[in-house]
């Protein structure tokens, strides 16, 4: 295979990676928009936005093919790995404390129990 064939076929994997990932992050916005609670809509605002930001990362750089571009690119992807669990986490927790939270769609309720524990110590 020539070198022009390699980098058709990067292109065209870039446009899928690029297409999936623009995707899923159209499905993250319709999630937090149509799920009725907020820990469906935290599930909806971090799981397929973070992989949807991967891909589209990912897909670029495949296109840019260039050394810095693409470390700065695993930069942003550790960085975004790193910071939207504990967002979310902080997000569920305040949402739970405020009383944001269904308490009828929760199968396991661990913070109440390790709440009134704390609580009871005092």
């Amino acid at each position: 295979m020539t070198s022009a064939t390699w980098v058709t076929i990067a292109d065209v994997a870039s446009l899928v990676l690029l297409l999936g990932g623009a995707f899923l992050a159209f499905a993250a916005g319709v999630g937090v928009l149509r799920f009725p609670d907020l820990l469906s809509r935290m599930h909806a605002g971090t799981k397929p936005q973070v992989l949807g930001l991967i891909l589209v990362l990912a897909g670029l750089a495949l296109r840019l093919r260039s050394g810095g571009a693409v470390w700065a690119l695993v930069l942003v992807v550790v960085f975004q790995l790193l910071t939207a669990p504990v967002g979310a986490h902080m997000v569920g927790r305040a949402g739970y404390r405020t009383g944001k939270v269904r308490d009828d769609l929760l199968v396991v309720d661990e913070l109440t129990r390790d709440a009134d524990a704390a609580t009871e110590e005092d």
